[in-house]
């Protein structure tokens, strides 16, 4: 199969939500892209906590989904294969050369044109509407992305999807996180995680069994710790843990909670993105941001025996999921 090529990223609309005092956020409507982050910090500039490109059109030809909303499926879903009740659904692999599928595929939604539906000052909603067979996946799907500035430090982001026919349905928000006031690497950040299990992965970071508890493991994050190393991994949440994860500048004088009713989070620290150009033009360092994206565990579609909610979504069923961030200055 050829590859599809980066869309044209031309005249992107660009939507800024304020609070006086408080978050100024900027998306883009190719990809639902979040842009922009900047959180007010007592004594200095507002910190850009978001990693970036150069320019916006940059989000069309370099990789890392830098801030996009991504699906139908975020996460890997091995041989590129549905399996359910008997059926075989085939889906377009990615990236160049894999025989899985990352990502919903190479025309996946971080690579679409969203249609902004409605806007305030402090919301703005996304919507895309994705025909049967799409990537191969099963049923037409309408999707509605809305965020939400809902107050001066925190922001939500609520998916609602509709399929007319089974499909899994699991989009996230693809950001990558620097609390730092000047860029670096985050592998000085503190992470806590309400998680007591995780999902071991192979060279190709697809498993190579059901979860695992992180006890006496380098993946235990319950009592927050320096994040360290490299990680490219999910975790099964707690059930009715109400914050899946605390993020900690390495200054200590940032952090950012996230909430979640998805059940896993996947953290990928970064380790690919060094040598591509920042904000500034300059060279990203390795581990420069961590991605925390709420989803389900890689694969999951094709494992109805793993201990989560499952991810399909039935015909005619309309889901609605949350996550949301909020930033707090330790002075």
């Amino acid at each position: 199969m050829t590859p599809t090529p980066p869309p044209a990223f031309d005249s992107p609309r660009f939507i800024r939500l304020a609070r006086p005092g408080g978050l100024e956020v900027t998306f883009m409507d190719w990809g639902a892209t979040w842009l922009s982050c900047r959180v007010p910090v007592p004594g200095e500039a507002p910190r850009e906590v978001l990693i970036g490109h150069p320019a916006p059109e940059d989000h069309g030809s370099r990789g890392g989904y830098l801030g996009a909303t991504v699906g139908r499926y975020a996460n890997r879903i091995a041989n590129a294969q549905l399996q359910r009740d008997g059926a075989t659904h085939t889906l377009a692999p990615h990236p160049a050369g894999s025989r899985h599928q990352l990502h919903g595929g190479p025309d996946g939604f971080s690579h679409r044109r969203w249609q902004v539906t409605q806007q305030s000052d402090t919301a703005v909603t996304f919507s895309l509407d994705s025909p049967a067979g799409d990537q191969g996946f099963p049923g037409a799907l309408h999707l509605d992305v809305t965020y939400t500035l809902t107050d001066a430090m925190a922001m939500s982001m609520e998916i609602r999807a509709t399929v007319d026919a089974p499909c899994p349905v699991a989009p996230t928000q693809h950001a990558y996180f620097n609390l730092d006031a000047q860029p670096g690497s985050v592998l000085g950040h503190t992470l806590q995680l309400a998680a007591g299990q995780y999902l071991p992965v192979d060279a190709e970071l697809l498993p190579v069994d059901g979860p695992h508890t992180v006890a006496g493991t380098a993946f235990d994050f319950r009592a927050g710790r320096a994040i360290g190393s490299d990680y490219d991994h999910g975790w099964l949440l707690d059930a009715g843990a109400p914050v899946a994860a605390v993020l900690t500048s390495a200054d200590g004088k940032l952090s950012m909670t996230l909430i979640t009713s998805m059940p896993a989070l996947q953290v990928y620290t970064g380790g690919h993105l060094g040598g591509e150009p920042g904000r500034d033009g300059q060279p990203k360092v390795r581990n420069a941001g961590v991605a925390m994206e709420p989803g389900w565990l890689a694969d999951s579609p094709n494992h109805a025996e793993w201990e989560q909610r499952s991810c399909w979504l039935e015909a005619g069923e309309t889901v609605r999921e949350q996550m949301g961030w909020r930033w707090t200055t330790l002075l």
